[in-house]
């Protein structure tokens, strides 16, 4: 597989019935690989009459890393297999297990797969009802009682002989597969899980073909044809007692469909009646930067009064993060577009807040003490939404290369270099307060490891102007480093003996 991933732009995942849920979690896992890695391969999993795999932990999970769109389920009209787990299999287990070894058989050897009678009518019939009772249970319920059960995602193609319809919201997958698996019989059931070989045959000669409207069926506008056309390439007329059923739940799957973009637009109208605070945040930044104290825009805002302005400044972090995080709910429940995180408005909108905003979140987090109980910011302290935005950008604009900075940054690129200044004022701190020389050289090498990279940053001036100020919390330690490390290098013979536990005379 790491060999298929080093020499494919596209890698797919197919499987008929079990087969089918091998695929989709081989499919998981090349994704959750992929993701690691940052490897760019386009992946596509398609299955046939493939039974559910997961509950609503996994298809939410699904949701959130916005991989149902690689997931393609082909259903036949009547077959069992798909909806099989829908109802609890410890009352029909043995006849489950005889009807697989009856389709194996069949597949395997078709003719001898003939002779073969996988159960009786009477117990067939039995686990018809048995599903059919769950399914309809299930959809009468509602959302509630599908959450506590195996759960559908990605998209479901149902199939029949007339064509085919795709449906891709998991409430109307489930309320699908009870409408057309109440028109079947126990017998179809069965032998639909073995038909999707003509259904794929069929289906490219079927969209050339001209859909004609049955006497007295013309609907009343180009919307409801296409619903009426939907139901014919379901084998449903309009006539039959589900088609009522059939079209409503087509519907709400449009109306679903259509939320996530009218969520979208919402949102921008929201973000620009929001610019406004965060407009104020950078003015703050610029008086901060040169007022005469010279502490700059974290310092300054990590040891403020009780002023007006230093007030406003903290309520509108507080009304930004709520923004923000409103946008991370709406994209982690699937209410949102689906490329929504590789859309650049929202990408680059995100970056600024977080370059912007974090910087006060952290200096709030140590201006309260909240690292001695909890511990340093990075590790236990830092808001997932800046995770988040992290990876949105890093999947977007992480391989673009910025050309060489002729002056600094508006805003510090790295946008923890604080929390990892606070870090290292404290690695200073225990570095004085102890003598145990392996102690001593982890310190050291945990603080020449920070200003090294510090160093770095600010010679390629990916900082703000803040962080070089006189009398900034970088500033202040970058003196007190130097002058212990002159110290250092004083008694560097006595010190390098007592690390190799002997005394130099």
């Amino acid at each position: 597989m790491h060999a298929l991933i080093q020499t494919s732009k596209s890698i797919i995942f197919t499987g008929h019935s079990v087969g089918g849920t091998t695929a989709s979690i081989a499919a998981l896992w090349l994704l959750s690989n992929l993701q690691s890695n940052f490897v760019n391969v386009s992946v596509l999993c398609i299955t046939f009459g493939s039974p559910l795999l997961g509950n609503e932990s996994l298809s939410r999970a699904i949701l959130r890393e916005r991989w149902g769109g690689k997931f393609c389920h082909v259903v036949s009209k009547y077959d069992i297999m798909p909806r099989m787990l829908f109802a609890p299999m410890d009352p029909i287990a043995p006849h489950i297990k005889t009807l697989l070894q009856f389709w194996h058989w069949y597949m395997t050897s078709p003719h001898f797969g003939m002779l073969a009678v996988p159960l009786s009518d009477e117990i067939l019939a039995q686990i018809f009802q048995f599903i059919l009772v769950h399914l309809r249970g299930l959809v009468e319920a509602g959302e509630e009682a599908v959450a506590g059960t195996f759960r559908p995602f990605g998209n479901y193609i149902f199939c029949s002989e007339d064509g085919a319809v795709c449906v891709d919201n998991a409430a109307s997958v489930v309320k699908m597969m009870f409408l057309l698996f109440a028109m079947g019989s126990p017998s179809s059931s069965v032998e639909d899980h073995l038909k999707y070989g003509d259904y794929v045959g069929k289906i490219s000669s079927q969209f050339l073909e001209k859909r004609i409207f049955l006497q007295g069926e013309l609907p009343e506008s180009s919307y409801e044809a296409g619903v009426v056309l939907a139901l014919q390439s379901l084998g449903i007329s309009c006539k039959e007692p589900v088609a009522g059923l059939a079209m409503d739940c087509l519907k709400a799957a449009r109306r679903m469909g259509r939320t996530p973009n009218l969520n979208c637009a919402n949102l921008a109208i929201k973000l620009s009646k929001i610019n406004p605070y965060r407009a104020e945040i950078e003015w703050y930044k610029a008086f901060c930067d040169r007022s005469d104290d010279q502490m700059g825009y974290y310092d300054s805002f990590k040891q403020r009064g009780a002023s007006k302005r230093d007030s406003k400044v903290n309520l509108n972090r507080h009304k930004l993060a709520r923004f923000w995080d409103n946008v991370i709910n709406l994209f982690e429940s699937n209410q949102l577009p689906h490329d929504f995180h590789r859309q650049n408005k929202w990408v680059n909108a995100s970056q600024f807040y977080k370059l912007l905003v974090e910087p006060l979140d952290i200096a709030e987090y140590y201006r309260t003490g909240m690292h001695r109980s909890k511990g340093h910011y990075i590790d236990h302290g830092r808001e997932r939404r800046y995770r988040i935005f992290d990876r949105w950008w890093n999947e977007t604009s992480g391989s673009e290369k910025e050309n060489k900075r002729s002056k600094f940054a508006s805003l510090t690129q790295d946008t923890c270099f604080w929390a990892r200044v606070e870090e290292a004022r404290d690695l200073l701190d225990a570095l004085r307060s102890t003598s145990d020389p392996s102690q001593l050289a982890r310190y050291w090498e945990k603080i020449d490891s920070f200003a090294s990279s510090a160093k770095t940053l600010v010679e390629n001036k990916d900082v703000s102007i803040d962080v070089v100020a006189k009398n900034s919390s970088y500033s202040l330690w970058l003196r007190d480093y130097n002058e212990l490390k002159s110290q250092m290098e004083l008694f560097r013979p006595q010190f390098l003996s007592f690390v190799n536990e002997e005394m130099v005379p």
